[in-house]
């Protein structure tokens, strides 16, 4: 994979445990104009569809929900992968196809 989510696949431990899937709406209304902190990077979902994750320096990127998934695209590659999104309080997981899970917390 070649999305700077890639680098948060890598976070630490789990930061909450009783996990919920998120349908498509549930998705655009948890990320839509929202930061996520992973273990070392931020990650801000503007609503026109832009993201700009920062693990140390800025990338942007594009996010999506398509179907019951959350999808995003960044440069210099051009497609779209895409992740099944569960909820925990004020946590999110992000689970792609190979079982990779990434844990983001919301700005208090």
């Amino acid at each position: 994979m070649r999305t700077a989510l890639v680098m948060a696949l890598m976070a630490g431990p789990a930061i909450a445990q009783d996990w919920t899937a998120m349908t498509g709406d549930q998705i655009q209304t948890a990320l839509e104009d929202r930061r996520l902190h992973y273990a070392d990077a931020t990650q801000v979902f503007y609503k026109g569809g832009r993201t700009l994750y920062d693990g140390g320096g800025p990338s942007w990127g594009n996010w999506a929900v398509r179907g019951d998934q959350y999808c995003s695209q960044w440069q210099p590659g051009n497609g779209w992968e895409c992740y099944d999104i569960q909820a925990s309080g004020g946590a999110v997981r992000f689970l792609d196809g190979n079982g990779n899970v990434t844990e983001g917390r919301y700005d208090k």
